[in-house]
């Protein structure tokens, strides 16, 4: 077999493994150094001592040469470079600290109170409880920008009382589930921080692409809410006065006050400090930590059981995210030394497909990866295979990331594999049924598509902020 085939066999075998359940990460080290190790293999270079020892040499002396020599690849050397780069990477240093933020928040017995106010606010408007839930959904999920628990704190406290409300199952679960999966899209997203560490995009740009494309998503997804309460109201009944009480304006108020604006003057300034230049992101991110912890403090709910949960899950998830890094890059190099690269390029290249085409082939085989793969290891390994592509069909990396991040919104609600389906039905009361989870969430995922169609169209709901703030 010639190299590049090799390097084939060698994806292939990786996209086996992962379908029989190996952990990913050492996956990836393991194939790398694997393969490296034939890829990097040079006798005269590895046992060049060993070959120079005299025949009379002690039986130990041999033997030690020998076992030197066998870890004298270059392959070795990668593996180190590799774990000290991203180990040192200045853009992964936000990611523990975005991370925090969100578990303290998660903590901060903020989200009940918000969903309760945001209830109370929209009382007047068709399917208010929905909304009340989706926009909660959204401010928790851009704070924490992580699903799973955006999904299952959210399905334990909003889901039970749309259900109480004589809500749709199917309807309800859709709302929780699609705005849980908003924190990967939305900024400060760490997914995005993920994709500009693998791309070298500025991850400033990349933020201030991805704000258009969020609310819009969000708009989507509201107006879908509102108009399906008014076409078919019975998936949507109006509150009565004994489920949502008539509060007086002031009171109103002071909910609002005290339960909306806290959390949205945390993302706003985190975001706000990134956009506008006042801050780095691991600054803007070390503020949102300090910050989350303030509001823990100041809403009694910060205890040190919950700050060593927050510690921990935030460097379980780290170590998890670098990781992944320290095997991708390691992959990724031998799979390029060994020409897979260029053999991928050269058969795209055959193709002779137009960049628009290449466009929905690239986000047709990232949304069935979405399928059995999260989204990092999506981000980290795959989607470095079509970096260099973007050049050759004059594509900005940019609108490609935007893309990737709105695209990959599906992985989370498309069945079989719908990880936010099952989020929820793992806490969900056992009447609802996980084939009403799928139902429910098929109008949000035909949302998602008709953005995604929105930015092919009119590429300025990316590029219209940073053009604004940072010119071309």
């Amino acid at each position: 077999m010639s190299d590049p085939q090799i390097a084939l066999m060698m994806l292939g075998l990786f996209i086996f493994l992962v379908f029989l359940g190996f952990p990913i990460a050492f996956t990836l080290m393991a194939m790398g150094i694997g393969f490296g190790y034939y890829a990097y293999y040079d006798p005269s270079r590895m046992w060049r001592s060993y070959f120079r020892l005299d025949e009379l040499a002690p039986a130990w002396d041999s033997f030690t040469l020998w076992i030197e020599g066998f870890f004298n690849n270059r392959i070795f050397d990668l593996f180190i470079n590799q774990t000290y780069t991203v180990m040192s990477n200045e853009v992964l240093t936000a990611v523990p600290l975005f991370l925090f933020m969100g578990y303290i928040v998660e903590r901060a017995n903020i989200v009940d109170r918000l969903f309760s106010t945001l209830n109370l606010a929209s009382k007047r408007i068709p399917g208010s409880m929905g909304v009340a839930a989706l926009i909660t959904c959204a401010l928790f999920a851009t704070a924490t920008g992580i699903v799973g628990a955006v999904v299952t704190l959210m399905g334990l406290l909003a889901l039970p009382a749309m259900l109480k409300a004589r809500y749709d199952p199917s309807f309800a679960s859709g709302i929780i589930c699609a705005g849980g999966t908003l924190g990967i899209l939305i900024p400060p997203s760490i997914m995005l921080i993920v994709y500009a560490a693998s791309s070298g995009v500025s991850i400033v740009k990349l933020y201030a692409g991805a704000l258009l494309p969020g609310f819009t998503l969000v708009g989507l997804y509201l107006i879908y809410i509102v108009g399906r309460s008014i076409l078919q109201p019975s998936v949507a009944p109006r509150p009565t006065d004994e489920e949502v009480p008539d509060v007086p304006m002031g009171r109103l108020v002071f909910l609002i006050a005290t339960s909306f604006f806290p959390l949205a003057f945390l993302i706003i300034s985190v975001l706000g400090s990134i956009l506008f230049g006042l801050a780095t992101p691991t600054e803007a991110a070390s503020i949102g930590a300090i910050g989350g912890i303030v509001l823990a403090l100041a809403y009694g709910a910060m205890t040190w059981q919950r700050m060593r949960e927050s510690v921990y899950l935030t460097v379980r998830t780290t170590a998890m995210v670098c990781w992944l890094f320290v095997g991708s890059y390691v992959f990724s190099s031998v799979f390029s030394y060994l020409g897979g690269e260029q053999i991928i390029s050269e058969f795209v290249m055959g193709l002779d497909l137009t960049p628009f085409q290449f466009l929905l082939l690239a986000q047709l085989i990232i949304f069935l990866l979405g399928w059995p793969l999260e989204w990092s290891e999506i981000i980290i390994i795959f989607v470095p295979i079509f970096l260099p592509l973007l050049a050759i069909f004059d594509i900005d990396p940019l609108f490609f990331g935007i893309l990737v991040a709105l695209n990959l919104q599906t992985s989370f609600l498309t069945p079989p594999m719908a990880m936010s389906a099952y989020y929820l039905k793992g806490i969900a009361p056992p009447e609802v049924r996980l084939t009403q989870i799928f139902s429910g969430v098929m109008p949000f995922l035909l949302m998602v598509f008709i953005c995604m169609g929105l930015m092919y169209a009119f590429p300025q709901i990316v590029y219209y902020l940073p053009d604004l703030f940072y010119g071309r």
